[in-house]
């Protein structure tokens, strides 16, 4: 076994596979096992974010309405409050009596009626554009999350084996320092690596717990409940980004994006804005009907009235120029979050080719007996094959590979989510 070891240069390590490195962690009865597509399902449903997001889509949508409702005709009626001819209050006779009633309209000319109920529909897309894009966020941190916890776990697992075979071996060697016939510093010595090891998995299993609360708050899933990701088709690490082409992922970016659209949206509202304000400055034409007893210069005497401001100081000069600003300034944001989306795609791009570059120098069949590999280190380390050192140096490695292996698994897996995420598309991890 001594010799076995040495054969194998510790560079290959990092060629095991991170399935054959770790086994899943025990399933917990009490535990939530969910795929992604049902953690997606649990997310759409749930979540409490989309939930207010969707109330401010329905706000939107009200003002629609509003927008497309006329004026209000407006009455009024005057009364005489006391005749001292007759001697009455409120007088409503036929020869003393005095009373007039107007009904007026307000009719808004130039448009703005329609322009008003444009710009309130260019409004309401605004919020669903944020719903939509609030989603795509939340989605790619709830995936992410996912396959954080998948990967942590993993990664306790390992130490899990490591901390139980420690274990098996210092209750032995503690019985053979008993009779005398190991030294005791061997004993301490794995005694320090045991609880190295435990203290290392303690602070794993706080980060874990973090990353639960996090997923739990976007699945809505009781506090304190266990999660226990399912990743059933590991074909997913085999997913090609150098088979699709960049163009490709940018122009879905560009017509997918929420936050792209709503940029663009902005400046088609601004637009709208700037004609309704200067339909503002065309005065309001107000037509009334007047009835009056007696007050005017006949009797019962009715007439037809129409107003019309004189735009003389004020002609909405102050909003028009605003709007005229916001134009210029919705247009420079909307430039400005193209390029940021060009520069994300560019950047999420490169990255996933680097990591799958990297992925791809593993050969998966390396790591089929290198779990075995560990028990047969154990034993011959308890029958004296292999030195105290060898041992230590064996399970450090082990340990380090294991937790290097899922990280790359996990940052190869995340780097295909982040171009779903920046290109608004599907393209991976499906």
């Amino acid at each position: 076994m001594h010799s076995f070891l040495r054969i194998i240069p510790f560079s290959m390590l990092v060629l095991v596979s991170g399935r054959a490195l770790a086994q899943a962690p025990a399933r917990d009865t009490s535990a939530l096992s969910l795929t992604l597509a049902q953690s997606d399902e649990l997310f759409l449903k749930n979540n409490y974010q989309l939930i207010l997001k969707q109330y401010d889509i329905d706000n939107a949508r009200a003002s629609i309405i509003t927008a497309r409702l006329f004026d209000n005709p407006e009455v009024s009626f005057e009364n005489v409050l006391y005749n001292p001819d007759s001697k009455k209050v409120f007088d409503m006779s036929h020869n003393g009596g005095q009373y007039q009633a107007q009904v007026a309209q307000l009719f808004r000319l130039a448009g703005k009626r329609n322009k008003s109920v444009k710009l309130a529909e260019a409004g309401a897309r605004l919020p669903e554009y944020e719903f939509a894009d609030l989603v795509r966020t939340l989605r790619f941190s709830l995936h992410t999350d996912f396959y954080k916890i998948y990967y942590q776990q993993r990664s306790i697992a390992v130490y899990d084996k490591e901390i139980s075979s420690l274990q098996q071996i210092l209750g032995v060697f503690e019985q053979q320092y008993a009779k005398g016939n190991i030294a005791e510093k061997e004993v301490l010595r794995i005694k320090s690596l045991l609880y190295t090891l435990q203290a290392e998995q303690s602070g794993l299993y706080n980060d874990l717990e973090d990353m639960l609360t996090d997923f739990r708050l976007l699945t809505a899933t009781p506090a304190g409940r266990n999660i226990v990701p399912q990743l059933t088709d590991m074909d997913d690490m085999r997913q090609q980004v150098s088979s699709i082409p960049y163009q490709q992922l940018l122009d879905s970016a560009i017509a997918n994006r929420s936050d792209l659209k709503e940029a663009k949206a902005s400046v088609d509202y601004a637009g709208l804005n700037l004609k309704l304000q200067k339909a503002n400055a065309v005065p309001d034409l107000t037509v009334s009907a007047t009835y009056d007893k007696q007050g005017s210069f006949l009797r019962n005497y009715s007439g037809l009235g129409v107003g019309l401001p004189i735009p003389l100081f004020n002609r909405n000069q102050g909003a028009i120029k605003q709007a005229k600003i916001g134009i210029d300034a919705s247009v420079a944001a909307a430039k400005s979050q193209q390029l940021a989306v060009e520069n994300e795609v560019s950047n999420s791009y490169r990255s996933a080719l680097r990591l799958e570059k990297l992925s791809g120098d593993i050969d998966p069949g390396f790591g089929a007996d290198f779990s075995h590999l560990i028990d047969e280190v154990n034993k011959n380390y308890q029958k004296r094959n292999i030195s105290l050192l060898e041992f230590l140096d064996f399970y450090d490695s082990y340990k380090i590979n294991s937790i290097q292996l899922n990280t790359l698994s996990l940052n190869r897996l995340s780097s295909l989510e982040e171009i779903n995420y920046v290109t608004a598309t599907p393209f991976f991890n499906k």
